[in-house]
Parts: C-alpha cells; sequence; structure tokens
C-alpha cells in the first residue's frame, strides 16, 4: 500500500490542485492533516471527491511537521508499505518525481527517499541562508555528504519505507532532521531518489518574517539532529544562540495524545 500525507494549513486556492496532481499518481490513499485553517481550505477538499482522500481535521494549529507524525501513524495503522510527504502549497507538476521516491522505497530498498532540490549550487544570495550550512553540516555527520549533499527531509517532497515507520519513533517525525539522524544510528537506507529544483516546487511565497522563522526552525532542528546523533543532550543551541523559530509551536500535547487516542476524521 502507498500512501501520500499531506498537511495543510490556510491552503484555500492551492490545495485542490495538489490534491488533483496527487489523484493521478499509482497510488492507494491520500491523507490529509488539515489543521488551523481559518480560510476555505476544508471547504474546497470537500467539495473534490477524490475516492482515495482521507481527511484528518484538527480545529487547532497543529505547528510546522506535527502533521506529518499525525499522518505517518495513521498510514502506518491502515498498512501502508511506502508514506510519501508533499507539502499542501506545492502546487508544481512533478508526479514523475515523486514516483521516482515511491520507487527509491519499493524498488531500491530506501528506507528514506530524499528529493534533490538544489541540483546546481544555491544563488548567490542563498548562500548566505544559514540553513545550507546547517543542513550540510549534519549531512557531513552523518556521513552522508557525498552521497545527499544539501538534501533533508525538511524540505521537498520525500518518502519512507514502513521498516522506517516501525523503527523510529513517530514523535520523532515532528522533527524532520531527528529521524534522518536516528535512521542512521539504526543503519537505515537513506539515499536521494530524485530532482526537483526548489523553484518547481511552486511553494507560495511567504513574509520575510516567516522566512526568519522557517530558517530558525531548520538551523534548530539541524542542531538537535546533531546531538541526538551524538548521544549528547539535546540543544537548539551554537554559539551562545538558541534557534526556536516555530519549534515552539509544534503542538507536542495535541500529538501525544493522538498517538494514543483517537482523531476525528471527516470522509
Amino acid at each position: 500500500m502507498i500512501t501520500v500525507v499531506v498537511p495543510a494549513k490556510n491552503e484555500a486556492g492551492r490545495i485542490v490542485t495538489v490534491l488533483q496532481n496527487l489523484s493521478t499518481l499509482q497510488i492507494d490513499q491520500i491523507i490529509l492533516v488539515a489543521n488551523g485553517s481559518v480560510d476555505s481550505t476544508l471547504h474546497e477538499v470537500l467539495q473534490i471527491g477524490i475516492p482515495k482522500l482521507q481527511i484528518l481535521y484538527f480545529h487547532e494549529r497543529l505547528g510546522i511537521d506535527i502533521p506529518r507524525a499525525i499522518g505517518a501513524k495513521v498510514a502506518l495503522a491502515m498498512g501502508s508499505d511506502v508514506v510519501a510527504f508533499v507539502d499542501g502549497d506545492m502546487v508544481g507538476t512533478f508526479a514523475d518525481s515523486l514516483t521516482e521516491l515511491i520507487d527509491g522505497v519499493l524498488i531500491k530498498h530506501l528506507d528514506m527517499a530524499l528529493t534533490n532540490c538544489y541540483p546546481s549550487p544555491p544563488r548567490h544570495i542563498e548562500r548566505y541562508n544559514p540553513t545550507f550550512q546547517w543542513r550540510l553540516n549534519l549531512n557531513k555527520e552523518l556521513g552522508l555528504d557525498k552521497k545527499i549533499n544539501l538534501a533533508t527531509p525538511s524540505h521537498g517532497p520525500h518518502a519512507v519505507s514502513r521498516r522506517f515507520l516501525t523503527t523510529i519513533p513517530l514523535r520523532e517525525l515532528a522533527i524532520p532532521p531527528v529521524t534522518m539522524a536516528l535512521a542512521r544510528i539504526n543503519k537505515l537506507k537513506i539515499d536521494v531518489a530524485t530532482t526537483i529544483p526548489h523553484y518547481q516546487l511552486g511553494s507560495s511565497l511567504k513574509t520575510n518574517v516567516h522566512g526568519a522563522k522557517i530558517i530558525e526552525t531548520i538551523v534548530g532542528d539541524c542542531l538537535e539532529a546533531i546531538s541526538v546523533f551524538q548521544n549528547t543532550p539535546r540543544t537548539r543551541q551554537w554559539q551562545n544562540k538558541t534557534y526556536t523559530g516555530y519549534h515552539s509551536e509544534r503542538r507536542f500535547d495535541v500529538l501525544d495524545h493522538f498517538l494514543t487516542g483517537n482523531p476525528l476524521c471527516l470522509k
């Protein structure tokens, strides 16, 4: 069974395109984790009538990446062998690449199949973005830099195996770089399975404030992943600065309840 998990918050005008693109794939189900929307996201989704679509609805905002863990829990419980993750704002047309990610798990037996979003080096202005350096720092620490370069489960679609989901605690999926560190510790197979240049993802444009918080979130996540891999106390601090970003808004309390309870489902 092949499942795609799609987190969505306030994606009206985009989410239908994302789901329609996914519905053309040879997959068994799409799990939409709709959360915290104050626009017409849910209304639009309920109008499209895709048979393979399952909806998990949360009135409250779950925070970045928490929906991935929730969707993975449901996918695993339903018997999925491959679970792919696609953000709810990615309106780009990359069906072939998603198929390559899935084949990376099914055919190449990868446990984490990643997307290379930078087949060319980042532009000069992007090189000042510290996420690139910390993504590379983490990949070097894991001994993966020569294989995957800047690839990360925090950027672009990716897919994981059932073995991955039964080996890595599902709670950790809420901090994607940590899952890569844990996969490496557990000797799971990680590699790039496809290429989608960043601009082809079709992600929505965000404010500068949002961009700055995303940078801090990913840097903090990488720092935390490095400490996990080194078996030292988890930290998001580097040179007297703590990289929090959106991390404090991740609703681990809701996730913990979900992992032991029942969701509110809409069909």
